[in-house]
Formats: C-alpha cells, sequence, structure tokens
C-alpha cells in the first residue's frame, strides 16, 4: 500500500462560533488547511465532508455541494459523510481509501457541526433529539436526553461489573478539563474542575437521569467547530513541495460497526471497536506498549474507560482505573486525551474524529502547548465512535523518520 501523510491540518476554537454559517465555516476550513500547507484549494484532488446533524438542525443536505462552492473546490469528487459521532474518522478513512485506489494524490477530510444559535446558546432538547436520532428506536421509549440516558446505563452496567466507583471514573473528568485549560482551542479551557467539584452534587453538576449515575461533568459539550486534514500520498507531498521526513504518517488504520440493536452487541466489550483497533495497530506494526499518546472518544467519562482498554492499555474493567492511577496524565504511561478530549476540549460531532488525529499528528511534530506536549512520543492512536458503541475508527499515527 501507499504510504499516506498529513499535509497539514487545521482547526476552529470549539465552543460558540456565533452567526457563523456552515458556508462560512467550511471557507474558513480550506482556508486555513491551505495556507498551513502552503497551497491552494485548486492543489486538492477529492474530498470527504462530515457532519453528523445537518439535516436535523439545519435542514440542509447535499454538503458536498456547499464545499464545492467554495473556491478553487468546485468540480471535484467530493461526498458527505455520515456516520453518527464517527463521521469525521470515516471522512478521513474515505480519504485515505481514494488515495490507495489511486483517485488522485491529495484528498481533504473536512468536519463541521454548528450545534448553538447566533448568540451562542445551545437548545438542550432540540440537539438532544438530533442526537437521539443515531439510536435503535427501541432504545429511546421514556428518555428524555437518549444518549445521556443511554450512556448512564452503561455507566451503571460498568460499575457493577467492575467495582467501579464514581469516584474513579469523575477522575478522568478532572484530567481532562487540566488539560484544557493549556488548550487554547478547548471549549473549557477556562474552567477549572476538582475531583471534590466533579463528585458533589452541587450548583450545575447534577445527575442527569434518576436512580443513574451520570453527572454533568461526566459529560461532553454541545460545541460548534470545524476541523480539516490534507492528506497525501508521497507523490502528493512532492506535488505540494513537502517532504516526508518533516511530515506524520498514517501508518495504520480501521474501521468496523456493531449492531445498531442494543441486544445485539456488548456494550461492555464492544466488537467492532476492538476489531477496528487490532487492524489499525496490525496495519502500522506496533504494540499498544509502543503508543506513547492518544485520543480517544470520550463522550461519557464511562466512554473513556472504555476506550483505555480496547487500545489495549488496561484490562478490561481496569480502565477507569487507568485513569485514576495517572497513566493517562501527560507525564503517565500512555497520555490521553491531552487536547482535554471531548469532555473539556468540546464535540463538534463530524469534526470530532478529524480533530482527533490533527491533534494526535501535532504531538508528534512537538506542535501542542508545552505543559501538553509528550516527551519522545513515536506513535500515538485515535479511537473515533459513532452511536451507542457501535460504529468504530481507529488509527496509528507514526512521526517523521
Amino acid at each position: 500500500m501507499k504510504p499516506i501523510y498529513i499535509a497539514a491540518y487545521f482547526q476552529s476554537p470549539f465552543g460558540k462560533l456565533m452567526a457563523m454559517t456552515q458556508e462560512q465555516m467550511l471557507a474558513a476550513a480550506v482556508a486555513g488547511v491551505c495556507a498551513e500547507a502552503r497551497t491552494e484549494a485548486a492543489s486538492i484532488d477529492s474530498a470527504s465532508i462530515a457532519s453528523a446533524c445537518s439535516f436535523s438542525l439545519h435542514q440542509q443536505g447535499l454538503l458536498s455541494g456547499l464545499l464545492a462552492g467554495v473556491p478553487g473546490m468546485e468540480a471535484k469528487l467530493i461526498e458527505s459523510v455520515e456516520n453518527a459521532c464517527a463521521s469525521g474518522g470515516q471522512a478521513i478513512l474515505n480519504c485515505i481509501l481514494r488515495l490507495q485506489a489511486g483517485m488522485g494524490e491529495t484528498a481533504l477530510a473536512v468536519g463541521i457541526e454548528k450545534m448553538r444559535d447566533e448568540t451562542g446558546k445551545a437548545d438542550g432538547q432540540r440537539v438532544g433529539e438530533a442526537l437521539g436520532y443515531f439510536s435503535d428506536p427501541a432504545e429511546r421509549s421514556g428518555k428524555v436526553f437518549v444518549f445521556p440516558h443511554i450512556f448512564a446505563e452503561i455507566m451503571r452496567d460498568y460499575m457493577q461489573a467492575w467495582k467501579v466507583s464514581e469516584r474513579q471514573l469523575a477522575s478522568i473528568a478532572v484530567t481532562e478539563y487540566a488539560n484544557a485549560r493549556h488548550n487554547p482551542y478547548a471549549q473549557m479551557r477556562t474552567t477549572e474542575l476538582t475531583l471534590e467539584n466533579a463528585v458533589t452534587i452541587a450548583g450545575t453538576n447534577r445527575y442527569l437521569v434518576e436512580g443513574l449515575p451520570l453527572k454533568t461533568y461526566d459529560c461532553s459539550q454541545i460545541t460548534d467547530g470545524y476541523a480539516a486534514l490534507l492528506l497525501a500520498t508521497g507523490d502528493g507531498l512532492e506535488r505540494l513541495g513537502l517532504h516526508a521526513k518533516d511530515c506524520v504518517q498514517i501508518a495504520g488504520w480501521g474501521s468496523a460497526v456493531d449492531p445498531l440493536q442494543h441486544g445485539r452487541r456488548n456494550v461492555l466489550h464492544p466488537e467492532a471497536a476492538y476489531r477496528a483497533t487490532r487492524s489499525a495497530f496490525a496495519m502500522a506494526g506496533v504494540t499498544p506498549a509502543e503508543i506513547q499518546t492518544a485520543e480517544v472518544h470520550d463522550c461519557f467519562t464511562v466512554m473513556a474507560a472504555l476506550a483505555a482498554e480496547i487500545l489495549g492499555l488496561a484490562a478490561p474493567g481496569r480502565g477507569a482505573a487507568y485513569w485514576a492511577d495517572g497513566n493517562a496524565a501527560v507525564d503517565g504511561s500512555c497520555a490521553l486525551n491531552t487536547s482535554g478530549g471531548l469532555i473539556a476540549k468540546g464535540h463538534p460531532v463530524g469534526a470530532t474524529g478529524i480533530a482527533m488525529v490533527g491533534w494526535a499528528g501535532w504531538q508528534l511534530l512537538g506542535r501542542v502547548p508545552a505543559p501538553l506536549q509528550v516527551r519522545n512520543v513515536r506513535h500515538a492512536a485515535t479511537f473515533n465512535i459513532g452511536g451507542p458503541v457501535c460504529a468504530s475508527v481507529s488509527t496509528v499515527l507514526r512521526a517523521p523518520q
């Protein structure tokens, strides 16, 4: 197979983009990533645009047409990609597959999500309904906010199966909020969170579903944001005036999907997630012990615990302890979500998977803020999920040689 490289990455600050439209977000994403690569949009052969809530929140389909409206992007092979919260990761994989198939030498993965109104406010009920469409209809009955309720049940089951405490899971959010304080792109960069605050029911921190353990600080954010990743083959880099020795390689990737029906998947041991991750590691020829940092899908703290297990960093049931014991810290055995993760960096759904790979690439280039930079980092991983632990996309990145 052809080596695939990250030619450039660009993202917006995550949080509130106020009156910025989808068209303006796409234009800014393309302009930003092209400026990073010192090229023009005309040099891009194809593109994938990821978004999950454009239909439901904006009554807009055919985002590929909006992307084609950006100067230099017209009359190209462009597709729209939706795979729930794994839409961004899937857009990257689709770009890679086109490059492998010889359909050009450069490909752009763009992710956007506009989840707040022009004043920055979020309609929680409307957003909750939109995201709820990515679940099994049989799971929605009686749930006001479908996904928090589903993951509250997963959190309860995880805690009961492995004797895990709320305090251990809350430590995940504390670690991520601390990282976000140093990330200028993070939504919660001005918020400080202590473990006592995270476990105490007071103020904004409350149980989201009566009788279930999920609290406000266990949850990711409702976020506006965009991210763009320019991928290239070796020939594509040469055309852009770049050199492989200066670029991060996407050395391995994998994607798999479990059935949407709740009774047909094991949320505490999601087979698709494990398969996608094993595929990425095998393709890259590395083991979990050779990964120094990873960006993982922490839509809720319990998912971050599961992610540590899926990546092979912790045994089943030990993912929460992996975080609580400091192994996921910047100076830990494998630093997880140094960006702040979805919980503190933000979760603009279509852009999330792209931002994971982009930040991991920055880690390998030594471009993240100094307090977040992992030392002697050679390999990084990402793990992006969609739905109630259903669709999974994993990658392994290698530092410039």
